[in-house]
């Protein structure tokens, strides 16, 4: 038997052009001498289609779509991703399914029967589990039927959440091959954990695992792709590319397929927030995006990924310089854009900044936080010129300020934090070092400038002002947060593993106090495993304070 995976780049809604990509497909799995084509979880909804699924009409398209798939599905079996009603009487009000296309006819569909509800997934918001297993003939094997989570065991999951095993029922029904469509995330670290999961599924049941998975960004979600098949006995066959659309057809009875290589970690971050940004800046209607462009080190990272993303000319920055503003910075920002080729203009705020303080001169007399509130102005002011550019033209702000900042709440609302997407909000600083020396090895010439590398990290909204003068290093900062935001860990234990308790204390109440900033903040493309945003809900308005 043939199987051809079918992994894809749906857009969320757009049921018309993703049914269009599917058909498309299936002609081309024939054409290869596909027996059996499957595509990923949802797909002809794209995932997660959130509360569209509380919408009729979109229901209703999805299910004519399915139809209209279905009459034209002859030469092969296609399974295909959506959602319907649920057909029983109790429970809530729709399924996740597998439909299977073949004869021109639908032939059947399989709930999900694992839904998740943590991180970024919230199914049980929507859909009732499914209660059986299974299993269809297709080319003389036996193919068992899974959607994504069904597939994942409770050493994946850190502890047993559902009481149902789906890879046993799937065994005992006498499955030769399991297929999975899924929608799988992107997180660091998480490709290889992926497979090492399948093999060990794949082993236990007997049979030979099918993995297909959405590929694209979808709002803060970024799919990276990746489908593979893994044997019975728990040998990769074959994997698909990474972060890209690819149409992989594999021979079960030859046992072998293409196998594409897994990148290293830091290289797959990058294409990551790459394919992200892409995809989100023109799935929301954009052709280019504006930024501003300091000097340091974080704007620079973000302009060479969006350019990368969009191409040099879609990218417009921004150097918005006041009397605090070193030459150095300006320079630096210049030269990034000869570097990369980005669009570039120097728009000083210094007689806007004058203005605001003569202005507010009365006000911020003697008060407390007068220091604080004058810097921010030339944030704002800042944000106010990206945000004005964005309006004029029709270019997605960007948001440059990465996840160590966000999370201490060293970052201006409505000044640098303005924007349409935030694409490094989930990367430590010490990663942003990372990314940066990447890019430059991976580059002919010098894309980001030493300079900017190198010298101290600074808002500059005053004189001789550094990040650290209230910020730990980063180094030390990123392992107090990655424990206390990532991995939920508490101050104690933190402080168990090595951190000054006072330092550990202080981060804490410094990530706890910014919560009102981050929940107006843009949104973040998510690549580790605890990222701002929809995965982690904390309250606002909340007194735990464990420290005291």
């Amino acid at each position: 038997m043939r199987i051809a995976l079918a992994q894809y780049k749906p857009t969320v809604g757009d049921i018309a052009a993703n049914a269009a990509t599917t058909a498309r497909l299936i002609d081309e799995a024939v054409e290869q001498g596909a027996d059996l084509v499957v595509f990923p979880e949802l797909s002809i909804m794209g995932y997660p289609p959130r509360d569209l699924l509380r919408k009729d009409r979109f229901l209703a398209d999805a299910a004519e779509a399915i139809e209209r798939l279905a009459r034209r599905c002859t030469g092969t079996t296609a399974i295909v991703g959506t959602a319907r009603p649920n057909p029983g009487k109790r429970g809530r009000p729709l399924e996740n399914v597998a439909v299977v296309l073949t004869d021109g006819e639908v032939a059947g569909y399989h709930a999900k029967r694992l839904l998740p509800s943590y991180d970024v997934f919230d199914e049980t918001r929507y859909f009732e589990p499914g209660e059986n297993a299974a299993v269809i003939e297709v080319g003389g094997m036996r193919v068992g039927l899974s959607v994504c989570e069904d597939l994942w065991d409770a050493d994946a999951l850190g502890r047993e959440l559902y009481g149902v095993d789906p890879v046993a029922e799937l065994a005992e029904a006498g499955a030769q091959v399991v297929v999975n469509p899924a929608a799988s995330p992107y997180q660091q670290h998480k490709a290889g954990l992926r497979e090492e999961l399948f093999a060990r599924q794949a082993a236990r049941a007997g049979a030979a695992v099918v993995y297909v998975n959405q590929v694209g960004g979808n709002d803060e979600l970024v799919f990276d792709g990746g489908s593979c098949v893994i044997s019975a006995s728990g040998t990769l066959l074959a994997r698909a590319r990474a972060f890209e659309p690819d149409l992989l057809v594999v021979d079960m009875e030859a046992g072998r397929g293409r196998i594409e290589p897994l990148d290293d970690e830091i290289d797959r971050l990058g294409q990551a927030l790459r394919l992200g940004l892409g995809d989100y800046a023109r799935k929301c209607g954009f052709d280019s995006v504006v930024l501003g462009l300091s000097g340091g080190l974080d704007s620079a990272v973000t302009a060479v990924l969006a350019a990368d993303a969009l191409g040099p000319e879609s990218v417009h920055a921004l150097a918005l310089p006041s009397r605090y503003s070193s030459e150095h910075s300006v320079a630096d920002a210049a030269e990034l854009a000869r570097n990369v080729g980005i669009c570039y203009r120097e728009v000083s705020i210094e007689q806007a900044h004058v203005a605001c303080e003569r202005m507010l001169a009365a006000d911020l007399r003697d008060a407390p936080g007068a220091e604080v509130a004058v810097e921010n102005v030339q944030a704002r002011l800042r944000g106010l010129a990206v945000m004005a550019i964005s309006n004029a033209w029709g270019r997605l702000a960007l948001a440059t300020g990465n996840k160590s900042e966000l999370s201490c709440g060293y970052c201006t609302l409505y000044g640098d934090m303005s924007g349409g997407l935030a694409p490094i909000g989930d990367v430590l600083k010490t990663r942003v070092y990372e990314l940066a020396e990447r890019i430059n090895e991976n580059a002919s010439v010098e894309r980001i400038p030493r300079r900017t590398i190198t010298k101290p990290p600074s808002a500059e909204l005053k004189p001789g002002q550094v990040d650290q003068d209230k910020l730990p290093p980063y180094d030390v900062l990123d392992g107090i947060l990655s424990r206390y935001v990532e991995l939920d860990w508490t101050a104690e234990q933190t402080i168990a593993d090595g951190f000054d308790e006072e330092l550990v204390r202080k981060v804490v109440r410094m990530v706890d106090g910014a919560e009102h900033k981050r929940r107006q903040a843009a949104p973040v493309l998510k690549v580790t495993g605890r990222a701002f945003g929809t995965g982690r809900r904390m309250p606002i308005a909340q007194r735990y304070r464990p420290e005291k």
